[in-house]
């Protein structure tokens, strides 16, 4: 009898455990939200600003040369500007498409290039200032680019009028927000020779001290 009592009690106790246990498969089988990003990895400022725009002035000092027949060609000073695109892969690494009027000087003759770079950035960032206060005023940068010239001469005969091009770079990036930043730099710029028919082995190589400013967005 006592058994035949004890069976009845369970079945009626099985669809109210059936009940409670649904809330707690629904809870195991829901999918955890994805989480925000908390601005403390290692692109949160190219997330923000992604792209950026500016321009810089270049002060160049052209090298001379002096071939094997004793001819000397002697590098003059020159201006030129340049203006600059980019975009940040990381907040340490970006990409930057550089064009720039180039004037070169030696002596009685000069060139003038239309010079296109692509450069490869490295940002010096002090992560854990840069993670705890997400700024950083004080921004060192190294990288190193190639492109092509495109070049006419006064005074002299050049046989390639398109040259490649490389250059080194180094330089401080004053940020003043997240916005706006002041660059002071120095480029290496080497040129392949253009050949000449003055100096024929002469390849443009100059010291650019730069100084320019950009948009972030």
């Amino acid at each position: 009898m006592k058994t035949r009592y004890l069976l009845a009690t369970a079945v009626c106790l099985m669809p109210c455990m059936a009940n409670a246990a649904i809330p707690y498969r629904v809870q195991q089988n829901r999918t955890p939200a994805t989480a925000t990003p908390a601005g403390n990895d290692d692109e949160a400022l190219a997330r923000e600003h992604r792209f950026y725009i500016g321009g810089m002035y270049d002060f160049s000092m052209w090298q001379s040369y002096t071939d094997d027949r004793d001819v000397r060609a002697s590098g003059k000073n020159t201006s030129s500007f340049e203006a600059i695109a980019g975009i940040r892969v990381y907040d340490t690494f970006r990409i930057e498409a550089n064009y720039i009027r180039t004037r070169a000087k030696w002596g009685d003759f000069s060139m003038d290039g239309n010079t296109g770079f692509v450069n490869a950035i490295f940002d010096a960032r002090i992560d854990s200032l840069y993670r705890l206060f997400y700024k950083q005023s004080l921004v060192p940068y190294v990288g190193a680019g190639a492109g092509l010239s495109w070049n006419t001469a006064d005074n002299a005969h050049i046989d390639n009028k398109i040259t490649p091009a490389a250059a080194a770079m180094a330089g401080l990036a004053i940020e003043m927000g997240e916005n706006f930043a002041v660059d002071f730099g120095y480029r290496y710029m080497y040129m392949f020779t253009p050949k000449f028919d003055v100096v024929r082995d002469l390849a443009p190589t100059a010291h650019q001290f730069r100084v320019g400013a950009r948009v972030n967005f």
